[in-house]
């Protein structure tokens, strides 16, 4: 499975998208965007992605633009796993 899929699957299951997830993009705007994603959200996805991905973020780490959009969050993950 691609880190795309992942961090997207992460993302629905975290949020509880149900299907409208499915037609998230890496051109997805997050923040802002998505109702359900609010600060506690994003700590949520955050605690999500360093259990399945096994890294740590530390708070110096993460800004709006992390979040802006799906493939934001996605290159996020992937400089994390570099």
């Amino acid at each position: 499975m691609t880190v795309f899929v992942t961090v997207k699957n992460l993302l629905i299951q975290t949020l509880q998208l149900g299907p409208r997830g499915e037609s998230l993009t890496d051109a997805s705007p997050l923040l802002g965007a998505i109702p359900e994603l609010d600060s506690m959200a994003v700590v949520g996805i955050i605690t999500a992605l360093e259990e399945h991905f096994g890294f740590m973020v530390d708070d110096d780490e993460i800004s709006a633009d992390t979040f802006a959009t799906l493939g934001s969050l996605v290159a996020f993950v992937e400089r994390k796993l570099a």
